[in-house]
């Protein structure tokens, strides 16, 4: 474990000089959800039922949840791209942890994100949102935001691993931008379609969004939804443990394993 450790955190300050040395890149993932928020909020806002700062209120938990969804997508390209350009096959000759290079980008990845949130907040603050619940809710949220895209990260990582391209991934990555929208992250899905519905309340994004509505305070658990919504903070965890336990170990063993 103290091995695992030193090696994580080694692959760590690795990844976080390679977003240092990206600043493009990290200015863009930065500033597209406050984008999103700005262009969601006043121009969906509109044409909703809800006034246009409930919407908003609505709708920034839903960002904040789709942003750590995204984390399939930077995951995926970052693991595909050390792939494609031999890295991978590198740190293999070293002795070295076999999970310290996957762990390490997910952790590099969680600060980014953590860092992130904080200007994100404060527009979500300037447009109207406020954290109507405690302070020990607030802070339940944002760890479980956290904890969610650690999880899409695993995810991510694996499929780059097993896609060894960054193009393909790329491509792929890209795709993923669908799972917020069949989700409950921008509108409320109690006027969908019957399939519809189930299809979106089942959608992780949508325990996580609710769970961190109820904690922010910024709206009620639906009672007559699906399961991982009407108990959002549990589902929620179980969806977090069910990523993690399956794709972890996953990632672990692709790379391990190389192109066998």
């Amino acid at each position: 474990m103290s091995t695992l450790a030193y090696d994580g955190g080694a692959m760590l300050g690795r990844q976080l000089r390679r977003i240092r040395n990206n600043p493009g890149l990290l200015i863009l993932t930065q500033t597209m959800p406050v984008t999103m928020l700005l262009f969601f909020g006043y121009v969906f806002g509109s044409a909703l039922a809800m006034p246009g700062a409930e919407y908003r209120s609505f709708l920034v938990p839903g960002l904040l949840v789709a942003t750590a969804a995204n984390g399939i997508m930077t995951g995926m390209f970052q693991a595909a791209q050390d792939t494609h350009r031999g890295v991978m096959d590198r740190f293999r000759t070293l002795p070295m942890s076999r999970a310290a290079v996957p762990l390490g980008q997910a952790a590099a990845d969680l600060v980014v994100t953590a860092v992130g949130t904080v200007p994100f907040l404060l527009v979500g603050l300037a447009v109207g949102w406020r954290i109507e619940g405690s302070a020990l809710g607030a802070a339940g949220a944002v760890g479980l935001l956290l904890l969610f895209r650690f999880a899409t990260t695993w995810v991510g990582i694996f499929l780059g691993l097993l896609t060894r391209n960054e193009e393909a991934a790329g491509q792929l990555g890209g795709a993923t931008f669908i799972l917020p929208l069949l989700s409950n992250a921008y509108i409320p899905t109690d006027g969908l379609p019957d399939w519809l519905r189930t299809l979106a309340e089942w959608n992780p994004i949508s325990a996580v969004t609710t769970a961190l509505r109820a904690l922010f305070g910024n709206a009620p658990v639906p009672a007559d939804a699906a399961w991982p919504v009407a108990h959002p903070v549990v589902g929620s965890l179980a969806w977090c443990a069910v990523l993690l336990t399956v794709f972890a170990p996953l990632a672990v063993r692709r790379y391990a394993h190389g192109e066998r």
